[in-house]
């Protein structure tokens, strides 16, 4: 199934154009993660979010974004090679897209996960390779998918609870609290930027840790930095381009934000992310944001009252049929692709 030196090099320059791509879609379906909250509750205006998210998420991909790329370059499935990467890169950015312009939250993390394990059973199904795939790994990753989304509601309502005592408190005393809990927003915004680009660059770049340095003689080390420079700058271009159309779908139509409900989302939001960033697993940035509006929603409430039922369903269903999409079209991608 391998292709000769000269064809593995072409494949992994194919390879990095599709990475940016990929890149450019986390920034376009993944910047609302950080700014949904502060966009949502007015805190800052929807051009300046992105800015500040960029710039942030940027910082946070480059400095610890090496992480979650090795999770995924070389934990999910073992040894990756140029035209698997490839399949599971193309795939989870189709998705994505199709995703994004609907204005529908999916999980980049998902998507991606999804496509490498795609690529990984269908050399398992057709090839008889099940020893490429990682099972201690992939469950360590499902957990983290389940454990994220619930941590971030009951944080999320927690700080709520917090923040809301906090707010009475000083405003019963005088203090300018629309000012310090802007403050308190916009501060999150950017935490939040770099905890998911520390986290979610991996899902652009990660399949190509073990590929571009045995291919292209660059060190691990140096591959990670590289490919962490290249998927920071496609975050950054997709969050100007359409990361508008998720920002408005949960910034708004989830539940009505203030500036505490807001402050309360992104810091759980942030502060779950940049957990599972610590221990190397790729934690969805999309489940974590959107899980903490409605922790907030309910918190605020003290019921589903405050949520828009429709527009959660939806998502969920999004969230349900990502792993299955990414898995079946990158498999297909890399059946149709090893045979031209």
């Amino acid at each position: 199934m391998g292709s000769g030196p000269v064809g593995d090099e072409v494949i992994v320059l194919i390879g990095l154009v599709v990475a940016f791509y990929m890149a450019w879609n986390l920034g376009a379906n993944d910047a609302a993660n950080p700014t949904d909250t502060a966009v949502g509750s007015g805190a800052i205006t929807l051009r300046k979010a992105i800015l500040l998210f960029s710039v942030f998420a940027v910082i946070g991909a480059l400095l610890q974004g090496y992480k979650v790329i090795k999770t995924i370059g070389k934990g999910v499935v073992r040894d990756l090679d140029p035209l698997m990467a490839l399949s599971a890169s193309l795939a989870a950015g189709i998705w994505v897209t199709l995703a994004t312009r609907k204005g529908l939250p999916v999980s980049t993390t998902h998507s991606t996960v999804g496509a490498v394990l795609g690529v990984g059973l269908t050399r398992w199904l057709v090839y008889g390779e099940v020893e490429r795939i990682n099972w201690g790994v992939v469950a360590k990753v499902v957990l983290s998918w389940i454990t994220s989304p619930l941590g971030a509601i009951v944080l999320a309502a927690l700080l709520y609870a917090l923040f809301a005592r906090l707010y009475s408190s000083l405003a019963a005393r005088g203090v300018g609290v629309e000012r310090l809990f802007q403050g308190i927003l916009l501060f999150n915004l950017a935490f939040s930027a770099y905890a998911f680009g520390a986290n979610d660059v991996g899902n652009a770049t990660g399949v190509y840790v073990g590929v571009v340095g045995p291919v292209l003689g660059v060190p691990d080390a140096e591959t990670m930095r590289l490919l962490a420079l290249l998927g920071g700058a496609g975050i950054a271009l997709g969050a100007f381009t359409w990361g508008y159309r998720v920002i408005m779908t949960v910034g708004f139509k989830i539940t009505r934000l203030d500036y505490v409900s807001g402050a309360a989302a992104e810091l759980a939001n942030a502060s779950v992310v940049y957990l599972f960033t610590l221990l190397g697993m790729p934690v969805s940035t999309t489940h974590a944001s959107v899980s903490s509006v409605i922790g907030v929603g309910i918190a605020r409430e003290r019921s589903l009252r405050g949520i828009d039922g429709h527009t959660v369903a939806l998502i969920i269903a999004g969230w349900l049929l990502t792993v299955p999409i990414a898995a079946g079209l990158a498999s297909v991608i890399y059946i149709l692709i090893s045979h031209i």
